[in-house]
């Protein structure tokens, strides 16, 4: 299991360098088709498909599909996609009742908002000035925090963080973790130093933006966890040997990048 687990984590670290170094449609048609995938497992999750695909389903990745189309252009042109996005849901409920629930068409918009639009800071961060090198700190501080956290844990960990929802996860193991991704993007800022010219991205700053990823990213890997136990499902889906589907590997990276982001565009 750990073999398998590895040798996927490192499929999964070049296939990210593949597509963040070139950026532009690479990356964008990587993460709009992630974005979907990912969506499809928390539709199942959350019983917007029931047994078979449906009209409510079709009509969520047809918002999302629309929102990554107003990245594009810019502007306003992505708030009016997710109003699009909402009337279109909203006409399937209507025009189709009574055949799906309230709750469903909240979970369709819901799988909007936090799979396509939460990845979609990726490719945005990738867009900023220096966007190459910062995009780096979205994965330092949920994948390397995450790495810190689980062997800092497994050292010395003690006192359980969250001891209903998830066991295995201590405080000193959190700690851990905000440290090492604090160290980590200290480490990333001097080894760039010799080809990233932007002379905001210290070490400093750049551990300081990872320390706050970091403690966002444990709020997403838990958050991803809660809504597994409450739908009673070990994982997301099979997709990624080892660690399950899309939503169990990008659980933290999805909360991590827009707070990049936008801490990049405030401290940087």
């Amino acid at each position: 299991m750990f073999k398998t687990r590895l040798i996927s984590g490192i499929i999964l670290v070049i296939i990210a360098l593949a597509t963040i170094i070139p950026g532009g449609p690479v990356l964008y048609v990587t993460l709009l088709a992630i974005s979907l995938i990912g969506m499809q497992e928390l539709y199942r999750a959350m019983k917007v498909r029931e047994k078979n695909f449906n009209f409510l389903e079709l009509a969520g990745y047809a918002g999302a599909v629309c929102y990554y189309l107003s990245l594009l252009k810019g502007g306003e042109l992505p708030q009016m996609a997710l109003m699009f996005a909402l009337v279109l849901l909203m006409a399937v409920y209507v025009f189709t009742y009574p055949t799906y629930h309230a709750d469903q068409i909240m979970s369709a918009m819901f799988g909007i908002l936090y799979v396509a639009v939460m990845l979609s800071y990726i490719y945005k961060t990738r867009c900023l000035e220096g966007g190459g090198w910062l995009v780096g700190l979205i994965f330092l501080s949920s994948w390397g925090s995450d790495t810190c956290a689980y062997c800092v844990g497994m050292l010395i960990g003690k006192h359980k963080m969250a001891p209903v929802l998830s066991p295995k996860k201590s405080v000193e193991g959190g700690v851990g973790g905000v440290i090492g991704a604090a160290l980590l993007g200290a480490i990333y800022a001097l080894v760039i130093s010799n080809w990233n010219g932007m002379s905001t991205h210290t070490p400093l700053m750049y551990a300081l933006i990872c320390a706050v990823g970091a403690l966002i990213s444990m709020v997403g890997d838990l958050a991803a966890s809660a809504i597994k136990r409450n739908k009673e499902i070990k994982d997301y889906g099979t997709l990624i040997p080892g660690h399950g589907g899309i939503l169990d590997r990008f659980d933290s990276v999805i909360f991590t990048a827009p707070f990049i982001y936008f801490l990049s565009m405030i401290l940087l």
